[in-house]
């Protein structure tokens, strides 16, 4: 699969056509209404495509069809499902370019940071392709009585998931989430976010062509309060990835309906440098920590918590770091940060940066728009000295802006990074003793050593999500295939009732139990 283009242009108008056709708007018709969403380029503020503008009845419709191809694709086997993944995994790595491309394309972002989402596509794709039947297969369990009672859980697909994907890492979060679902036996109904949609569609493209059933997937392009809201209230089990007041209100509806809900949701995520830490290992780690993707990232670092003997020479060094990266719009690897995503998220940004300098917060770096790279490009913005009184002492940015405070022990640190109420990431740096025992005392879903956020990301044998308002449930690992379905408990009571034989009446059974009970307990044969 190739594509020609100019460099940041519009997509090739039979390629986008091709994507578009995969949506449930085009099996309507309504890509011939002219109701359409157009997606702007960030590198150049133009537009590179449009998709349609999708409608309740079109989510109706892809339901409809979804739970009809559910019911054929439960009893395929899960060596079947597993293939499917790996076969996957082996297309997004051939087609990498073009997927970082795309990427690049609708968000803005370094190739760099493109490639993060490549990477960890491939690796949930292969994990979970390796593992579905390890994961599903039913597990025995000890009965009540030994021998007599054999207890056997089983797990089944919870039907139909829904899916509403972000524009921040629009390949990962817009298929890596649906993976494990649909290898579970479930369908799916997606709908990617409405500035990010080639990514999605190209991602699932790649899916059909390594032998998913087509109708098992449905993708639905449009706004959230319209083909967003219908999905939450048709799906059998909604996935969520985007802002903490967006997951309230999916939150709400999921509990209204009684059914299962996950959602990563926002996050003030804290660093700390430790006592012996040294800087001059550390301090490249800590920019990628807290600028890849142009700090539009969920488990991005926003606050920074450095040990007095280290603050200066910290301050210092990471300032200067952090000035030297390289910005631009491109699709080499040369840029060490690329573009916001927009307009909004440049005000956004704007709006912190300018009443933290209000307010007296020092710049130590960046602190300023670069319309002369892009539309939307906005240096990596370092500051010192900040006030409680300061907006973005508390509220989540969600772009490249970081303070950095000094604290007189590990002690003061970790209270100042629970001191929140989002609890998603948090890192740690320094000797790997010293940094590992401040890292067990901070609540949050995820803590890095000695790393800003990739290493835990990319370990999808280990489970992670949010605590407190940044979200509820875990993805990644086992946990992450297990919510997609529902645990059925299957047990067996073999050779005598439960309740004892005819022969033995109430009251000397009682006493064979109890008697059983004691015995198991000191022999330890009954859990």
């Amino acid at each position: 699969m190739t594509i020609k283009r100019l460099p940041y242009g519009a997509l090739p108008d039979d390629f986008a056509t091709e994507l578009r056709g995969l949506t449930v708007n085009a099996v309507t018709g309504n890509l011939d209404s002219g109701d359409r969403i157009e997606i702007e380029g960030p590198f150049t503020g133009e537009t590179i495509g449009w998709v349609g503008r999708g409608t309740e009845d079109e989510v109706t419709e892809a339901f409809t069809r979804a739970r009809a191809a559910q019911k054929i694709w439960a009893k395929t086997s899960y060596k079947e499902r597993g293939k499917i993944l790996l076969r996957f995994h082996d297309l997004v790595v051939k087609h990498r370019e073009l997927i970082m491309d795309i990427v690049q394309l609708e968000t803005g972002k370094s190739r760099d940071s493109a490639y993060e989402e490549v990477l960890h596509t491939a690796i949930t794709a292969r994990y979970y392709g390796n593992h579905v039947g390890a994961i599903l297969k039913p597990k025995h369990h000890t009965g009540v009585i030994p021998v007599l009672t054999k207890s056997t859980e089983h797990h089944l697909p919870k039907g139909v998931i829904g899916q509403i994907a972000p524009w921040n890492y629009p390949l990962t979060l817009g298929i890596s989430d649906s993976l494990p679902g649909i290898a579970a036996g479930n369908a799916l109904v997606a709908k990617p976010d409405s500035s990010t949609p080639f990514t999605s569609l190209l991602a699932f493209k790649l899916l059909f062509e390594a032998g998913m059933p087509r109708n098992v997937v449905q993708l639905v392009t449009g706004p959230g309060r319209v083909v967003g809201n219908a999905i939450a209230e048709t799906c059998d089990y909604l996935m969520f990835t985007g802002s903490t007041a967006t997951g309230k209100t999916l939150g709400e509806i999921a509990g209204r309906r009684l059914i299962g809900y996950s959602a990563e949701l926002g996050g003030k995520n804290p660093l700390i440098v430790t006592e012996n830490a040294d800087v001059d290992k550390i301090v490249d780690g800590v920019v990628t920590g807290c600028f890849a993707n142009s700090g539009q990232l969920c488990v991005s670092i926003e606050r920074i918590y450095a040990h007095a003997d280290v603050y200066d020479e910290f301050v210092e060094k990471f300032g200067k770091a952090t000035s030297d990266l390289k910005l631009g719009a491109g699709f080499d690897w040369s840029n060490g940060m690329g573009s916001l995503a927009g307009a909004s998220q440049v005000a956004t940004v704007e709006k912190y940066v300018d009443d933290a300098k209000d307010k007296g917060a020092k710049v130590v770096a960046g602190g300023r728009a670069r319309p002369d790279l892009g539309p939307y490009f906005y240096e990596p913005t370092v500051f010192t000295d900040v006030s409680d009184e300061v907006l973005l002492k508390r509220e989540e940015v969600f772009g490249p802006v970081v303070y950095v405070e000094k604290v007189a022990s590990h002690a003061e640190a970790v209270e100042k990074a629970n001191d929140t109420a989002y609890g998603l990431n948090s890192s740690v740096w320094g000797p790997s003793k010293e940094a590992n025992e401040v890292a067990s005392q901070i609540f949050s879903g995820t803590v890095g050593v000695n790393d800003g956020y990739a290493a835990a990301f990319a370990s999808v044998d280990n489970e992670m999500g949010g605590t407190q308002e940044s979200g509820q449930g875990r993805r990644q690992g086992h946990y992450g295939m297990l919510k997609y379905t529902e645990s059925q408990n299957i047990t067996e009571q073999r050779l005598i009732p439960i309740r004892g034989p005819k022969f033995l009446t109430a009251k000397p059974y009682s006493a064979v139990m109890s008697a059983l009970l004691l015995l198991g307990k000191k022999t330890k044969i009954l859990r």
